[in-house]
């Protein structure tokens, strides 16, 4: 197996100027890419929270609010 240089050599390239510009309406090199897209990934991002987690956030934030609630009330009477 021999090695390929993948950059383009400016002294054999056509449509390059000096330093290895493009003139205004010349397409530039390719460059070399996978022949075709990779296999399909399904979608694994979740779409919004379990219900499992969100319960359990609203019961702590009931049960502080209700302590609140009760402290406050335990001022004033």
């Amino acid at each position: 197996m021999s090695y390929v240089n993948p950059d383009p050599e400016p002294e054999r390239t056509p449509g390059l100027e000096s330093g290895g510009g493009v003139p205004p309406g010349e397409t530039p090199p390719a460059e070399s890419s996978m022949p075709e897209a990779g296999p399909r990934q399904p979608d694994s991002t979740s779409r919004g929270w379990a219900k499992a987690p969100l319960i359990i956030i609203l019961v702590l934030v009931l049960v502080v609010a209700i302590g609140f609630l009760t402290y406050a009330l335990g001022l004033i009477l």
